[in-house]
């Protein structure tokens, strides 16, 4: 009978230390789990690129990339901000009158440069789906104004979102919510203009 209760409350022992063992294991396992995620979470946002990274990473922006550098405006556009930007691709600066992008990356026209890019940033994020709400909000013409201090005109046309800008030429956007970690980028085929 001692022989017994012996060889029972060791088997109890034994099974208490199995469940605690397999609990300790689990609770480690969660804990190893939610520090992977920590990690990989800032790695996340220690990689994410800033408004001229992610547009350097494509080649369909260089254009735009060397007018941002001629501008002396890639530390403004590294910065926090949040901002919006209307990204004209390598095409739409093709679509100016020939010779207008070589000009405007000379150093002596500078400022004509930095106003017309500071045209297409806003200072402030705007998702795709806020820029439609805000237009169906807005009877069709939201108005935003623009880092260069002008405005733009979205509006809808059937499901394409379209900009007017002050001297009324339009640009259509193509492609919208390129995330950066200071802001958003929609991609835009016109470069648009101030006055």
């Amino acid at each position: 009978m001692k022989l017994l209760k012996t060889t029972l409350a060791l088997a109890i022992i034994g099974s208490l230390s199995a469940v605690s063992a397999q609990e300790t294991t689990q609770m480690n396992q969660e804990a190893q789990d939610v520090a992977e995620i920590a990690v990989a979470s800032e790695v996340k946002k220690s990689d994410a690129q800033t408004i001229v990274g992610v547009a350097a990473s494509n080649e369909a922006f260089s254009t735009l990339v060397a007018a941002v550098k001629a501008a002396g405006l890639v530390e403004t556009l590294n910065s926090d901000g949040p901002f919006t930007v209307f990204a004209p691709t390598n095409d739409a600066f093709g679509k100016l009158p020939a010779g207008t992008v070589e000009t405007l990356l000379k150093p002596e026209n500078k400022g004509t440069l930095t106003a017309i890019l500071t045209y297409h940033v806003v200072g402030a994020e705007f998702m795709a789906k806020d820029v439609v709400k805000a237009i169906q909000d807005s009877n069709n013409a939201f108005k935003v104004k623009t880092v260069q201090g002008g405005t733009l005109t979205l509006s809808l046309e059937g499901s394409s979102v379209i900009i007017t800008d002050a001297k009324g030429n339009k640009s259509t956007i193509t492609a919208t919510d390129v995330d950066a970690s200071n802001g958003v980028i929609h991609v835009i085929d016109t470069v648009v203009l101030p006055e």
